[in-house]
């Protein structure tokens, strides 16, 4: 009997012993190869969306973010410039991006404005602000109006007495219908009682240079991008939609000061698409938070009359939706503009 055991476990444990290696065999098959394909992040390029062409805010922040993101990235960080349709066309082309955080988008404040702009217009939304994720708030500045320093206005006061007398006269111009510099434009002629020709341009830099050139009147942009022209005696500002005065222009009076309720700021921050993969966007809003802090970056952007106005992914969100609120009501006053 004993001899007949012994037979049994002796004949049973080396059938089994091949089995089990099998086994674990497969695991090891099955496992190993997704571990290694396991990809770590940034491994490649990353593209920062600016949904405008240079010369505008956007741009202006992004080119110097860009350069302190690749420095704590580790990978080149290169700026894509997609203008059209008040940036809408840009930031579409982002909310679509792959979720991989090699997606990056520089965006203004027209991003609150736009969805409901192409509700308005019954037309299919360019993207829907739950498509894009808050990473940082670089910018807040308040608009100024803007003219050549030849032009017959020394005041906004004069500035909008003409323009009640002359409707639709004087006309200025825009980075798109409903974009940053149309909005408060609107804002204004609404709250003075004044008509004005809205001519939409596909960017900030190029209505600046139309300014400059001779071919509209007037625009309604952020303190950087005419700072250096005002500082070159080639534009002047006539007043801000702040509240309070402006670090950069600090002899320029608000709207506000003058008896005209208008207020508007215009904003820049760094989005990522929805839905990317936690870790990376907490190593994108890392990096993000590092290069708010950049001596260079602070520099680069407060030389240009907007100082960085940093804000963490979510205070930044709770920003972008009560901004958002706030555009719906704006744009329903605004009304179509086709």
């Amino acid at each position: 009997m004993k001899s007949g055991l012994r037979r049994t476990f002796t004949h049973s444990f080396p059938t089994l012993l091949p089995a089990a290696a099998l086994l674990l065999a497969s695991v090891t098959l099955l496992t190993t190869p997704a571990l290694a394909q396991a990809p770590t992040y940034p491994n490649r390029a990353i593209t920062l969306i600016v949904p405008f062409p240079p010369g505008g805010l956007a741009d202006i922040v992004a080119r110097p973010v860009s350069e302190a993101l690749s420095r704590e990235l580790g990978q080149p960080v290169v700026i894509e410039n997609k203008g059209g349709a008040g940036g809408g066309i840009g930031v579409g082309v982002a909310a679509r991006a792959k979720p991989d955080g090699h997606t990056l988008l520089m965006a203004l404040s027209s991003l609150t404005v736009l969805p409901e702009a192409d509700a308005l217009l019954g037309r299919s939304p360019m993207f829907g602000l739950n498509d894009l994720r808050p990473i940082a708030r670089y910018t807040a500045d308040p608009t100024v109006l803007a003219v050549r320093a030849d032009a017959p206005w020394k005041t906004a006061k004069e500035f909008l007495e003409d323009a009640r007398k002359r409707p639709s006269v004087i006309n200025y111009g825009s980075s798109g219908n409903y974009g940053t510099m149309h909005v408060p434009m609107e804002i204004l002629a609404q709250t003075a009682g004044v008509k004005m020709t809205h001519v939409p341009f596909t960017g900030a830099g190029p209505a600046v240079l139309a300014l400059l050139g001779g071919q509209i009147d007037a625009v309604s942009t952020g303190p950087a991008t005419v700072l250096q022209q005002v500082k070159a005696g080639k534009l002047r500002v006539l007043a801000h939609w702040g509240h309070a005065p402006l670090a950069s222009m600090p002899e320029v009076a608000s709207l506000k000061d003058l008896g005209y309720n208008a207020e508007y700021a215009q904003w820049s921050g760094l989005f990522i698409p929805s839905g990317t993969p936690e870790a990376i966007a907490q190593r994108i809003r890392a990096a993000a938070r590092v290069a708010a802090q950049d001596p260079k970056v602070r520099e680069v952007i407060q030389n240009t009359g907007s100082p960085v106005v940093y804000l963490d992914s979510p205070d930044f969100e709770k920003y972008v939706q009560a901004d958002a609120r706030n555009m719906t009501d704006v744009v329903r006053k605004i009304g179509k503009v086709e």
